[in-house]
């Protein structure tokens, strides 16, 4: 049931969720943030995940059906003042509903197991923007996993979880790994391993993309360094048909991810 309204930004209970903000916090609990009216309805649908949620009058209003969710499944809901939103938001102009969650990653041979078809490894990204919109693209294009090597982002960042919307918790994603063995372990799972980047050999109309792939996507301004470009089957880039120079690194990373599962679905 929904309580009485928080209205003291300094509660036990706001400064324990805010604290979450900060990676460090996050990794010592094990806990993040999921904010918006997606991010918590797809928190929601996995057992155990959701912990807690906290929302505004108005938010109850517009999502009464998480709400009761939420109820149904026994777990505390804070009715909180536009004050403490806004003590917990991240964004400009908070949504209003906001949850703890359990992390949700798992290990990169589980995320394996189920012999996957297509994987997107993330590699020096660090615009958690850009890695959560990659992460939606992946899950879009049906991919089986998504790996954020040790030099990535957290996926647990509030931008990018929910730039993310929703698919955060939606597919399996790999944390920590480092690239190279990451690559290794691809491989022996018989994945063939394309590395995208706008100086590579081939292009998206010159590889065959039928068969498992995994695509390692770099970082925004540099893209993928000489030995990580080593690591992999194929260095390919985007075709530039037009007059832009290139393509930003989500959108880049969509076009392939596409062209993947496209040619994995034609007879």
């Amino acid at each position: 049931m929904v309580g009485s309204e928080l209205t003291n930004v300094k509660s036990p209970r706001v400064k324990a969720a805010r604290r979450l903000a900060k990676r460090s916090f996050r990794e010592q609990d094990r806990k993040f943030l999921a904010e918006g009216p997606q991010a918590v309805r797809e928190a929601l649908k996995l057992d155990g995940v959701t912990l807690e949620l906290f929302a505004t009058a108005e938010a109850e209003l517009r999502h009464p059906e998480l709400i009761t969710e939420a109820t149904l499944r026994g777990l505390p809901v804070n009715r909180a003042s536009g004050e403490v939103m806004a003590e917990l938001s991240q964004t400009v102009t908070p949504q209003g509903l906001l949850a703890i969650c359990r992390f949700v990653h798992v290990p990169l041979d589980q995320a394996l197991d189920a012999g996957p078809k297509l994987v997107a490894v993330l590699a020096h990204v660090r615009d958690p923007g850009n890695a959560g919109t990659v992460m939606r693209a992946a899950d879009a294009a049906g991919a089986d996993a998504v790996v954020f090597t040790d030099a990535s982002v957290d996926p647990y960042n509030g931008k990018c979880v929910r730039a993310s919307a929703g698919s955060l918790f939606h597919l399996p994603v790999v944390i920590g790994s480092p690239v190279a063995a990451a690559v290794r372990e691809l491989k022996a799972r018989g994945l063939r391993v394309l590395a995208a980047d706008g100086a590579g050999t081939h292009t998206l109309d010159d590889v065959d993309l039928s068969g498992p792939t995994a695509w390692i996507f770099g970082n925004e301004a540099w893209g993928l360094p000489e030995d990580v470009r080593a690591l992999a089957d194929d260095v390919v880039r985007v075709p530039i048909y037009g007059r832009a120079e290139s393509l930003n690194l989500a959108t880049a990373a969509a076009v392939c991810l596409y062209a993947s599962a496209r040619s994995q679905r034609v007879p």
